[in-house]
């Protein structure tokens, strides 16, 4: 028993298989990327998959799972940059389990329905299965998402050669923004912005409008930051010029966070 494999047709389903895994990926370690970038790294993952089985070395299993973590490694590190070891080794770990997951997924609806032949071996047919899985995927990673998106987080602030360190909380429903550029705006803590006062440059100024709750309308003074880096749990997000809004309500001296963040900086 043989079977004949259309290398064209597996291009293309594993071209689609990457795109999802990429995003999924993505998803997961909150790491961002172009959709150019995808793009190139599932091309580029499914060129190398084509030509590891055209290979005249091993038989068709041993090449494939020889091959499917360096390819892994190659896409992940070209669509998100991903420079440390550890956490190459992280994102591949996750790659994989999300491509055992989406393939349980497309064997399901394969095995689960009574489908017509011609229909079940079908390549429009696979590629929907895939983009069935795909979307209940996300949905659960965007439900649990959503339920651990108010969490606090280490941030650093660097300034003259030296880091300011304090915790922030990171709150969905924060959606303060620059009124002219729309820029995400986070609040900060009287008494964190005594210790960056000397930093803040006139030049830098924003004045911020706010709405909250026993008050109709105010104005918030907030300056802007050259950078500040938010500790993920996988990664180190750099922010480049952050506003910074200083509030005298809402977060208290003895509270364990000293700002609030944009959810916007973690997205992007």
């Amino acid at each position: 028993m043989y079977y004949k494999l259309y290398i064209d047709s597996v291009f293309f389903i594993q071209f689609v298989m990457n795109l999802c895994l990429l995003s999924i990926t993505g998803k997961i370690l909150k790491c961002t990327a172009t959709h150019l970038r995808i793009i190139f790294g599932a091309l580029l993952g499914a060129v190398i998959i084509c030509l590891v089985i055209l290979l005249p070395l091993f038989n068709m299993k041993i090449r494939l799972i020889i091959g499917a973590i360096p390819v892994s490694m190659i896409m992940i590190r070209v669509v998100f940059k991903v420079h440390t070891p550890r956490l190459l080794i992280k994102s591949c770990m996750v790659m994989a389990f999300y491509s055992f997951l989406l393939g349980s997924i497309v064997l399901w609806l394969d095995s689960r329905f009574a489908w017509p032949v011609w229909l079940r071996y079908s390549i429009r047919t696979f590629v929907l299965f895939i983009f069935f899985g795909y979307g209940i995927i996300v949905f659960l990673i965007r439900k649990f998402q959503k339920e651990k998106t108010d969490e606090l987080k280490e941030i650093r602030i660097p300034i003259d050669g030296h880091n300011v360190h304090m915790k922030a909380l990171l709150d969905t429903g924060n959606h303060l923004a620059e009124p002219v550029s729309g820029a995400p705006v986070c609040i900060l803590s009287e008494s964190a912005a005594k210790e960056l006062q000397a930093y803040f440059i006139p030049e830098k100024y924003h004045a911020i409008p706010f709405r909250s709750v026993g008050k109709s309308a105010g104005i918030m003074d907030a300056y802007e930051l050259p950078e500040l880096v938010i500790k993920d749990t996988y990664r180190d997000i750099c922010c480049k010029r952050v506003i910074v809004a200083i509030c005298n309500t809402g977060i208290s001296k003895d509270s364990i966070y000293q700002m609030i963040l944009h959810p916007g900086l973690i997205e992007n």
